[in-house]
């Protein structure tokens, strides 16, 4: 199993800002950037590298340069709000929507859109998704990235219950998953306690729970 809880000053003092039941749309919105900035920086500490010669104003030098190609995968809605800071740390990422929502009664996710055609773009694709509950959306969307011929596969999301990080390793356990907490467990609605809501309803002002 890899799960990482990004233990960042930064990262906690964010967070706590994002759980309180009084924080605006704006600013929640604001906060997910933030903190996806701060995760995607960890998440990616792993990617390979080369050696490429380059001149300086001064002289020639060897610096070193990303080898593998990233991607991201977001799964809408609530991953909408991690794309763009995720696309300031690397910009020429190439980007795949999955759409997918929970059926409330079986708590099983319903797929509804996606477009992973041709061959993949990228080496590493970084599924974006601010809660990972249940854990089945994760599996689902691991699942969608490895029939399209993705082998390295890693999940960045900002609070998870250990029911849905336990899902999503049993199912995959060469997925890393980075986290900025770990939460204490699932409400019977399937919500993440203590968690901050609904991350969707909270980006955009839609109803509450």
């Amino acid at each position: 199993m890899s799960l990482r809880v990004s233990r960042h000053p930064l990262v906690q003092h964010k967070l706590g800002l994002l759980r309180r039941q009084d924080t605006s749309p704006w600013i929640f919105r604001r906060l997910v950037h933030e903190l996806t900035l701060l995760l995607i920086y960890e998440a990616t500490d792993d990617l390979r590298l080369r050696s490429e010669a380059v001149e300086t104003p001064l002289e020639q030098t060897e610096v070193r340069t990303l080898s593998q190609r990233v991607g991201f995968a977001p799964i809408l809605r609530a991953g909408l709000g991690m794309v763009e800071a995720a696309l300031e740390m690397l910009p020429t990422a190439d980007v795949r929507h999955l759409g997918m929502y929970r059926d409330h009664i079986t708590l099983s996710p319903v797929e509804y859109y996606q477009r992973l055609t041709g061959t993949p773009p990228a080496d590493v694709y970084l599924i974006l998704d601010p809660m990972l509950a249940t854990g089945q959306s994760a599996v689902h969307a691991v699942e969608l990235l490895r029939r399209w011929g993705v082998s390295t596969v890693k999940f960045v999301g900002l609070i998870g219950a250990p029911e849905g990080a336990d899902c999503l390793l049993g199912a995959f356990p060469d997925v890393d998953v980075h986290l900025a907490a770990l939460d204490r467990q699932l409400n019977s609605s399937g919500y993440i306690l203590p968690g901050l809501g609904d991350a969707g309803d909270r980006q955009f002002g839609t109803i509450s729970l």
